[in-house]
Formats: C-alpha cells, structure tokens, sequence
C-alpha cells in the first residue's frame, strides 16, 4: 500500500495539515495519478473559509487543477494508461465517474472529491483526467484544470465576445489575468482590468489590457466611464466573489450587456441588483467553468501555448512545496500572486 503526504482540511478558517495517508485500492473508474503541480484556485480559499457554509465533510482533501502521470488504474478506465501524463481538472470530461475515494490515516478517515490535489498521489475519477503530450510541462498542465480553461471558456461561451466589444475584468488572479488574455485573443476593446494591488495591474496589461483601474485609489465607476461612456461596459467578469464589485459591474454594464460572476460571494450574503434592467435584456451569468469541455478544449489551448500564442508561463509567480502550503494560500489572500503554483514531486 502506498502512503504520501497530503494537506488535509480539518476544520473551517485553519491551516491545513500537512500529514500522512494511505492511498486506497482503486475500484471502478477510478485512476491512481501521481500529482508532480497544483495550482492553488480561489475555490480552495473559499473552502476554507467556509464560503457555502457548514461543510459536513470533514475532514477532507483540497485542489482542483494539477499535472501528473498515471500510475495505476481501476477496473473499466480506457481513457488514460499507466505513465500517461495528464491535466487533473474539476470540470467533468469524457469516462467513468467513479466514486469518491477515501484516504485511510491513523485517526481515522479522510474524504475527498473525484479529483483532489494537494496530496503526492490521488486517486481520481476517469472522466476528471485529460492526457496531454509528454513534453508539456506539469505547471502549464495544472493551469489547465482550472484557470485558463475557465476563463476561455468565458471567453468563448458565457460571454460570447465579439471583435471590438469592451471587457472589463474586476480581480486579476490566475483567472481575471487569463481572462484579460482571452479577451485581448478575440480583439476586444477597451480591456479594463481593476485590481486594488499594482503589481497585478502591471501583470494584467502584459496580458493585454488597454486600461487598468485601482479600485483603491480611486472611483471606480467614474474611471469606467470616462473609458467608456454612459453607455456601459460590453462584458464585465467579476472574480472576487465580494458582494459590493458584483453589484458594481452589474450597474457598469450596458442595457444589453453580460455581467458574468465567477467569484462565490459568502453564504449569508446577498446581492441586489435592479430587475427592471433584467427585463430590458441585460444578463447576469454565474460562470460554469465556462462551460469547458476538457477532451476538445485543452488540446486546443496546449496547441496555442506551443506556437507562443497563449503566455502562460507568465501567470505563475510563485512557487512553494507542499509542507509550505498554508504559507502559500497566505500569499494569494495577501493579494501578492498571480497564480501559485504547488510543487509535488
């Protein structure tokens, strides 16, 4: 039996703790991989932090964006061999669903998801594993399981941009960044990025920004009008997940316009939003990962990355091991990062 290190969720709004598990026998569709990147997205955070509430399974495994190789795998899985390299994503992607697995530990049981990856190895659901080219590299992987291929896919689908129409993206982390470069790919303008730290302004008009905005500084509906006019932002993504940006960037948005919310505002939160504007054909979107569908998708976006089209090597801006996580998780909340990236193995 193999055991590895894993940082596990132990209870709300606390480190995670790093320890010790037993990895257990595969069973129907399921995949053992061994995780060598992970990404740290804003999901985790607000997992952490209790975002949707009381969470009935803890204690339980954490990560949702990865690169790895292939090890073992269960009975019925045709879709990835052993020493196939792989994307761990969240989204669901072509095989089985398996069922969750559970980790064995000394005190006990710990949970997790169909696929988890702040741990050494996971065992994972086929249908959460896209293999990839051996000569991809693990980190530009992991930010295929999340933060590119949500934010082109918002890109592509949810917001449906046009050439010319004007984007505004409130928070410039791994995704609002991935964004901006989606929205610079489809030959949108303006490109408004708002962050209140400028180190990740800078980062966001590397990406293709034509304007950055700091919400900290200064109005951030003025500075938005002066760009655009009354008439309001075309597509405005909003990625905080803050009650008060949300609204905002409804209000900024046209008649007509889409306002796409990929950030989970806390439980006991609400937003309020003026209905009427609604019934005019404005459109308020809960992202959906945007609506990615791994097996067609990450090709395409691997394919973009190695002609140079597609920078992602640039969005990484720190790296950190897996015993160091909660001094990784610390630097994202600190606004410090644009993503960080977990080196496994």
């Amino acid at each position: 039996m193999i055991r590895m290190k894993a940082a596990v969720l132990e209870k709300l709004n606390a480190p995670l703790v790093v320890e010790e598990l037993q990895v257990p026998q595969l069973e129907c569709g399921q995949v053992l991989v061994q995780v060598h990147r992970s990404g740290i997205c804003g999901a985790q955070l607000a997992e952490i932090a209790g975002t949707r509430g009381e969470d009935k399974y803890l204690p339980h495994l954490l990560g949702h964006e990865g690169g790895g190789i292939v090890r073992e795998i269960g009975t019925g899985v045709t879709r990835v061999r052993p020493d196939d390299h792989v994307v761990m994503h969240w989204r669901k992607g072509i095989g089985i669903e398996s069922k969750p697995p559970k980790y064995e530990r000394d005190q006990g049981i710990v949970g997790a998801g169909w696929v988890t990856t702040f741990n050494e190895y996971a065992v994972v659901s086929e249908n959460r594993l896209t293999p990839i080219p051996r000569d991809i590299p693990f980190e530009i992987a992991a930010l295929m399981g999340c933060a590119v291929t949500t934010a082109l896919g918002l890109i592509n689908n949810e917001a449906q941009v046009k050439i010319g129409q004007s984007v505004a993206v409130s928070g410039c982390g791994g995704v609002g960044l991935s964004v901006v470069q989606g929205a610079a790919m489809a030959s949108a303008n303006p490109i408004i990025a708002i962050d209140i730290y400028n180190n990740k302004l800078k980062m966001a008009t590397a990406f293709g920004a034509t304007h950055v905005i700091n919400s900290a500084q200064v109005d951030v509906t003025e500075e938005i009008r002066k760009i655009v006019g009354h008439v309001g932002v075309d597509v405005f993504v909003e990625t905080t997940g803050l009650v008060q940006p949300i609204q905002q960037a409804y209000e900024l948005a046209s008649s007509i316009g889409r306002t796409i919310v990929v950030g989970t505002p806390h439980f006991d939160q609400e937003i309020t939003v003026r209905s009427l504007a609604l019934h005019a054909g404005k459109l308020l979107i809960v992202s959906d990962g945007g609506q990615t569908n791994p097996a067609v998708d990450i090709p395409r976006y691997l394919n973009l990355y190695r002609k140079g089209i597609l920078k992602l090597d640039q969005l990484i801006t720190h790296r950190y091991p897996l015993d160091k996580i909660n001094a990784a998780l610390e630097k994202i909340r600190n606004g410090e990062a644009g993503r960080c990236m977990l080196t496994i193995v």
